[in-house]
C-alpha cells in the first residue's frame, strides 16, 4: 500500500501548476473539528481535452519536461478541433453555437493524464485479461447491436458513469461539490446527479457479497491528502473493465492552493493490468455560477427507444 501511495503522490506533485509551486506559503484552512476544509464547488473543465496517455510527439519525455511554450501549443491546437467539432456534438447536427457548451477555452494543466508509469502508458493487460468477455452494453453513439436496453451503457442508461468515469470532463456537466461533517465526505456529481459518502471512521469494507455501482469507499487523511480506497464494484461496472473482484481505487484529493484541488487516482487490479498505474488532473474551485445543475436525464429522454427503432427500421429488407 505505502508503495502504492508514494507512486500516486510522487509525479503528482511534480506537476503542479507553476503557480502554486512559486506562490507564498499558503495554509490548507480547518474544518470546526479539525479536519483539513475541503469543501466547496470544483469543475474540471479546464482539464477538457487532454489525451489519457503521452501523445507519440512527446516519445522519450515526462509530464515534467514538458515546457510551458509546448504546453501552451498544445492548448492552441486543443482548442482548434473544439471549435471544428462543435457543429456536430449531436445536440442540433451543423449549429451548435460553443456558449452551449462547457468545455472551450480549457486552460489544460497538463499534456496527459497518465502520470505513472512514467512514460505516461497504461501498462499492458495481463492474459487473464486479455482472455476475458467483453462487458455487455455499448454507446448509442456506436453501431450496436440494440436489441433491448441492455445492449447500452450504464452512462446512456442515465444510470452511473461509474468511479473514477464520474470525475472525468466531458462537453458539459463538469461541477462537483464537496462537502464534510465529521467523520465523513461526501461528493456530489452533476452529470447524472450521483453522490458518493465516504465514512472517515475507520470503520470496515462491506462484505464482497455486497457491491454497488460506484463501489463501497473508505477515506482517511493522510495530512492535508483526502486518501479514499474504493472496492465492491458491480460487474459491468468497474473502470476499463476491470476485475470486479479484484480492483482497488485509490483517489488522492490534495489542496496545492486556495482555488485548486489536485486530484489522482491509482489503478490496482493484478489480475488485469500488469501493474498499478495512476493519472491525475486538476480541480478548480468555482464560485456560484459553477454550481451543479439538476440533471434530468430521463424526463422526456427518448434516445434508448430511437435507437431501438432505428436499429428496427435498418434491420428491414428494402422494399
Amino acid at each position: 500500500m505505502a508503495a502504492i501511495v508514494w507512486l500516486a503522490a510522487a509525479p503528482v506533485e511534480g506537476q503542479a501548476p507553476a503557480s502554486s509551486r512559486t506562490a507564498a506559503p499558503w495554509a490548507v484552512p480547518k474544518t470546526p473539528w479539525g479536519d483539513p476544509d475541503l469543501q466547496g464547488i470544483f469543475t474540471n473543465n479546464d482539464e477538457n481535452g487532454i489525451p489519457f496517455e503521452r501523445p507519440d510527439e512527446f516519445a522519450g519525455k515526462t509530464l515534467t519536461e514538458v515546457t510551458s511554450a509546448e504546453l501552451e501549443k498544445l492548448r492552441a491546437d486543443r482548442e482548434v478541433r473544439r471549435e471544428a467539432a462543435a457543429p456536430n456534438l449531436g445536440v442540433l447536427p451543423g449549429s451548435n453555437p460553443t456558449h452551449w457548451f462547457e468545455h472551450f477555452g480549457a486552460a489544460n494543466s497538463r499534456a496527459w493524464l497518465v502520470v505513472d508509469p512514467a512514460d505516461g502508458k497504461i501498462p499492458p493487460l495481463t492474459q487473464e485479461a486479455q482472455r476475458r468477455p467483453r462487458v455487455q452494453g455499448g454507446s448509442s453513439f456506436g453501431n450496436g447491436p440494440f436489441n433491448s436496453v441492455l445492449d447500452f451503457s450504464l452512462y446512456d442508461r442515465c444510470i452511473t458513469r461509474g468511479v473514477p468515469g464520474s470525475m472525468l470532463p466531458g462537453i458539459y456537466g463538469n461541477a462537483y461539490e464537496i462537502v464534510q461533517a465529521p467523520g465523513s465526505v461526501s461528493i456530489m456529481y452533476e452529470m447524472i446527479h450521483e453522490a458518493r459518502v465516504v465514512p472517515l471512521d475507520g470503520r470496515p469494507a462491506l462484505p464482497s457479497t455486497i457491491r454497488h455501482y460506484m463501489g463501497d469507499a473508505r477515506g482517511h487523511w493522510e495530512g492535508s491528502t483526502l486518501v479514499v480506497e474504493t472496492t465492491n464494484f458491480k460487474a459491468g461496472s468497474t473502470y476499463r473493465g476491470g476485475n470486479p473482484d479484484r480492483l482497488r481505487l485509490i483517489e488522492r484529493f490534495t489542496p496545492v492552493a486556495a482555488d485548486r484541488l489536485q486530484w489522482a487516482v491509482t489503478v490496482d487490479d493484478a489480475s488485469t493490468w500488469t501493474r498499478p498505474w495512476t493519472f491525475a488532473m486538476v480541480l478548480t474551485r468555482g464560485g456560484a455560477e459553477q454550481q451543479p445543475f439538476e440533471y434530468a436525464c430521463h424526463e422526456g429522454n427518448r434516445g434508448l427507444a430511437n435507437s431501438l427503432s432505428a436499429a428496427r427500421a435498418a434491420e428491414k429488407p428494402p422494399q
